[in-house]
């Protein structure tokens, strides 16, 4: 009888995750509760059912029989995986418990504090009031986000207290458990880091860093825009945040599996470990970072869901400099072209995928939901990299009707 794979969503970035089951001759289920998503065109087949309700998930799979449950890319899936592959005795990248800890955010950082990591000072709130009188007690400017959301959905930088309350509405809008975090904004050194790591049997065996950056343009500017690997960051600082990423993964006895892992060096000289997510990232992190590595993340990820042994995952080795350009519209529009000039896309690109199509309203950058896809750029050295980055204008047109 075939073996079956559970996916949680169905969006684009699931598409390679569908392609790499099939190769491996998995009969894949993909599920959410909007059925004209993506995926659900390409898996074996399709159950509409939410997947933030753990308890019909798992009797959706209980149903099915599934060997197998993933929630690639797909944040809002994460705990409920880790749920139903805790109930079924299925393989997953921790417990259940775990998950929960390292899915929301006010409860992440009040672990990191309380195990000695560098943490910023940062409190969980689900009363407005509790919050707007507790705010003299940060250092301002202050972070606001959703203690559960991904892809900068809800997040601001709040500069002055009467500028709070919208902040926290604006949160709460993007939370599914209506809760939100304040923390002290931590000045960062060079740039953010948002990368794919991979865990086998208890060990941190592919650390992986890139450099993040921001488009100031943007509706949102704390949402992705380019991602570079590898990483300009100090080789001293990755390796503490390596050897602090190991002692959390012992901590929290993690065993196997992809980890979407943001980190950062701060003006104070401290590194920290912002978020670590037991899932593959969005904006096809770890199609980019296979390519740029040859370490096939996908398929291990999937392997490891299954029960299987995960083979050939150790300390990635960059083909190049690689750019992962996220593409977006500052303003909003109907989308005419995107338009690619022919030397630069046959000399540099190396993939692209696109969310829209012409025609589509197109809105203004607010998050990983607003881009328009991803361009996998390639150069020869960072130097290079940059000077395409700064002149990426030139390059990359997006045409909207006027």
């Amino acid at each position: 009888m075939q073996r079956k794979l559970m996916l949680l969503g169905g969006i684009r970035y699931l598409l390679p995750v569908i392609d790499a089951a099939h190769e491996l001759g998995y009969y894949v289920i993909t599920a959410d509760y909007l059925p004209d998503n993506i995926a659900h065109k390409y898996s074996d087949e399709y159950v509409n059912v939410s997947i933030i309700d753990k308890e019909v998930l798992l009797k959706v799979a209980r149903d099915k029989k599934i060997d197998g449950i993933m929630s690639f890319g797909v944040d809002p899936g994460v705990v409920s995986a880790a749920y139903v592959a805790e109930k079924l005795g299925l393989p997953f990248q921790c417990s259940y418990e775990n998950a929960c800890i390292l899915q929301d955010k006010s409860r992440f950082r009040h672990f990191l504090f309380e195990h000695g990591f560098n943490c910023p000072k940062a409190k969980g709130y689900d009363n407005i009031d509790e919050a707007i009188q507790e705010a003299d007690g940060f250092t301002w400017p202050v972070i606001v986000k959703p203690v559960d959301s991904a892809g900068s959905k809800g997040v601001t930088k709040v500069e002055r207290k009467e500028l709070l309350l919208s902040s926290i509405n604006k949160a709460l809008s993007s939370s599914i458990s209506k809760r939100f975090i304040i923390e002290d904004y931590l000045d960062i050194v060079g740039y953010q880091s948002s990368a794919d790591i991979f865990v086998v049997d208890g060990k941190l065996v592919y650390p992986a860093f890139s450099d993040q950056l921001f488009d100031k343009n943007a509706a949102n500017p704390f949402t992705p825009a380019i991602e570079i690997w590898p990483s300009s960051m100090p080789e001293e600082t990755q390796k503490e945040l390596s050897n602090e990423l190991q002692r959390l993964i012992t901590l929290l006895d993690i065993k196997s599996g992809i980890f979407n892992v943001e980190s950062r060096l701060c003006s104070n000289k401290k590194a920290y470990l912002m978020e670590v997510s037991p899932r593959g990232g969005g904006n096809r992190i770890a199609e980019l970072q296979t390519m740029a590595t040859g370490q096939d993340l996908i398929g291990n990820e999937i392997k490891q869901a299954m029960g299987l042994p995960v083979k050939d995952i150790k300390n990635p080795q960059y083909d190049g400099v690689w750019c992962n350009y996220i593409l977006h519209s500052i303003k909003e529009g109907i989308l005419q072209s995107i338009d690619i000039d022919s030397d630069f896309r046959q000399k540099y690109v190396k993939n692209e995928g696109y969310n829209v199509k012409e025609g589509d309203i197109i809105f203004p950058f607010t998050g990983a939901n607003t881009s328009l896809g991803t361009i996998f750029i390639r150069a020869d050295s960072r130097k290079e990299m940059d000077e395409i980055l700064n002149n990426i204008n030139r390059y990359i047109t997006i045409v909207l009707e006027k």
